[in-house]
């Protein structure tokens, strides 16, 4: 490993520190910013642990965490509004799911979030509803948000990694007829990640306590960066 290797280590040690020292009282603020300020807390958790995972990929794939034009700070302002979008669709399908699986006369809606409920012990009806709320939310919602990732991305990129480049109009027509890679595109980020990584990951992420979802979901988001970054070959 290199010095900037060893330098990411020892700053993931010292945020995460806090964490697991109760004196700090660190644990026991960030469950109730996370309760009284969701999206706020969204936003800051994907802004920096999936930009995180974007730097990891390149690391692997090129030898360094940055580069010119990368553009870091406008990753973490995109990955910060996504987060508050995945924060809302996470409620969104996690309310909407039981009164589906309902109207399909599966069960009726009390008990199907009696069952699903944070507090509920865990059964195989609580994994199976949040295997089907995984299911209908990453198939929905998913390929929009990575699409949509993906021209940021490359608008970040064509912009020379710049906060006023990210402010810009995008040129969506021409990144969407020309620039994004739709058999990268399709045939490995929706095709394969969205059933074998992200179905099963997101039901580990349901089935979590309220407050640790959002941060889960981030994380995956960098498990995720390395696990294309493995697969993309290129590496340094």
């Amino acid at each position: 490993m290199k010095k900037q290797d060893w330098i990411l280590i020892l700053c993931v040690v010292v945020v995460l520190a806090p964490f697991f020292i109760p004196a700090t009282g660190f644990f026991d603020w960030f469950n109730t910013m996370t309760k009284s300020h969701p999206y706020i807390m969204a936003f800051f958790k994907f802004a920096i642990l999936a930009t995180l995972g974007e730097m990891l990929a390149l690391r692997i794939r090129e030898g360094v965490y940055n580069k010119k034009g990368f553009g870091v700070l406008p990753r973490m302002m995109v990955w910060g509004f996504l987060g508050m979008c995945i924060a809302m669709a996470m409620v969104i399908f996690k309310s909407g799911v039981p009164v589906f699986l309902s109207s399909l006369g599966i069960s009726d809606l009390a008990t199907i979030q009696q069952t699903f409920a944070a507090t509920a012990p865990l059964s195989w009806g609580k994994v199976g509803i949040a295997f089907a709320v995984s299911v209908l939310m990453n198939s929905i919602f998913a390929p929009v948000m990575m699409t949509f990732h993906k021209c940021t991305d490359i608008h970040i990129l064509d912009n020379g990694g710049t906060v006023r480049g990210l402010l810009r109009p995008m040129k969506m027509r021409e990144i969407v007829s020309t620039k994004v890679n739709w058999d990268v595109q399709w045939n490995v980020v929706i095709k394969k990640t969205i059933p074998l990584f992200w179905f099963p990951a997101h039901t580990i992420t349901f089935i979590l306590p309220e407050t640790f979802q959002v941060l889960f979901a981030a994380l995956l988001g960098v498990a995720l960066g390395l696990i294309l970054a493995l697969a993309g070959g290129n590496k340094k």
